[in-house]
């Protein structure tokens, strides 16, 4: 039966390409180089997330070359070695900070779990404590990059990007961390941050600024004005909420799935999960798609109880994603398939 449910996978990944669902540019260059920075601790989107990248670098429309963490729990770098094991990519440098928000969870257990004395979801990284620091791996890896070839995504707090733009040189690089990012990064993709009324409060106070006032603002105030910002505000996260019908059907090819237990002890079966953190990855991988829309540009500022504002301005830094009721349904469909798809490895056995 279980192979039968992976030839259905393989079957279902061809099919999504049929109906254009796989990148239709994916080939026409080279695939984005992504550092994903995450609070992968509290809410399972961004469990989401890093399955989507995962899938996007199956797909070769993405390398993920770095995770760090942006919250303190010691499991939360165990966790992100299974997941990047499940997809085949053990190897992928893991860094997470030492000073920001600690945070239990109720998924992160779940790379404990062990049958016949063995980790169900293998993983190499017993604990956070002994990962490196995030800034540490952000320097190395924008270090060894080419200049202008990386994609930031910032799904969580700022704490380990704020750090990074405040880290001087040293044996790593000759360079600053914002000579760094000016150097080497041309995006950074944002999740954070409320720029239009929600449930017409419009001072609505966004929990990934709210959680780390201080590191956003560092980040938004120090962050080089000539390297693009893209904010994925509340609002999108909201009006695309991922589908607990995926949940209930597009993992049966697997008894297990890592990404399935998340999100069923996170929030259960019978809830659509807003796919805040996943908006940020849609858009950093497949910036031309249409899947959104873009503000016009200007600076975002934080005040110092964490509301999130935009001052429009002709050639500005940051613009903010927009979405309309038609792109919604396509940002929908296209987050169900590329979370669910199976690994390589999986759909190949």
């Amino acid at each position: 039966m279980r192979d039968q449910l992976k030839m259905l996978a393989v079957a279902a990944c061809c099919s999504w390409a049929v109906l254009g669902l796989h990148h239709s540019s994916a080939t026409a260059g080279d695939p984005v180089r992504v550092v994903f920075d995450t609070d992968i601790t509290g809410d399972v989107d961004d469990v989401l997330a890093l399955a989507m990248l995962h899938t996007l670098a199956d797909r070769e429309e993405c390398v993920l070359e770095a995770v760090t963490i942006s919250k303190i729990n010691p499991l939360a770098a165990p966790f992100v070695d299974a997941v990047n094991t499940y997809y085949g990519r053990p190897d992928i440098p893991i860094g997470v900070t030492r000073d920001a928000q600690r945070r239990d969870s109720k998924y992160l257990d779940i790379v404990e779990q062990k049958e016949d004395g063995q980790f169900r979801y293998p993983h190499d990284l017993l604990s956070g404590d002994d990962a490196p620091d995030a800034v540490t791996v952000l320097r190395k890896t924008l270090a060894n990059a080419e200049d202008n070839s990386l994609v930031l995504i910032q799904v969580g707090l700022a704490a380990n990007l704020a750090d990074l733009l405040e880290s001087p040189a040293d044996d790593i690089s000759s360079l600053t961390g914002v000579e760094l990012v000016r150097q080497k990064v041309k995006l950074l993709s944002v999740m954070a941050g409320a720029f239009r009324a929600v449930r017409n409060n419009t001072h609505f106070l966004e929990a990934n600024v709210r959680n780390g006032i201080g590191s956003m603002q560092r980040l938004a105030d120090q962050w080089p004005d000539d390297v693009p910002v893209v904010w994925s505000d509340f609002l999108i996260g909201i009006a695309a909420a991922y589908p607990r019908e995926s949940i209930k059907r597009d993992f049966e090819y697997e008894p297990g799935h890592i990404v399935k237990e998340a999100y069923l002890a996170y929030c259960g079966p019978e809830h659509d999960r807003p796919t805040w953190d996943l908006t940020s990855v849609l858009y950093a991988v497949r910036p031309e798609d249409d899947y959104f829309g873009l503000s016009e540009t200007g600076k975002v500022s934080v005040e110092k109880d964490g509301f999130t504002r935009f001052d429009p301005k002709p050639n500005g830094r940051d613009r903010y994603l927009t979405m309309s009721p038609k792109q919604t349904i396509r940002v929908v469909e296209a987050l169900r398939y590329l979370v669910s798809q199976p690994p390589l490895e999986a759909a190949a056995d």
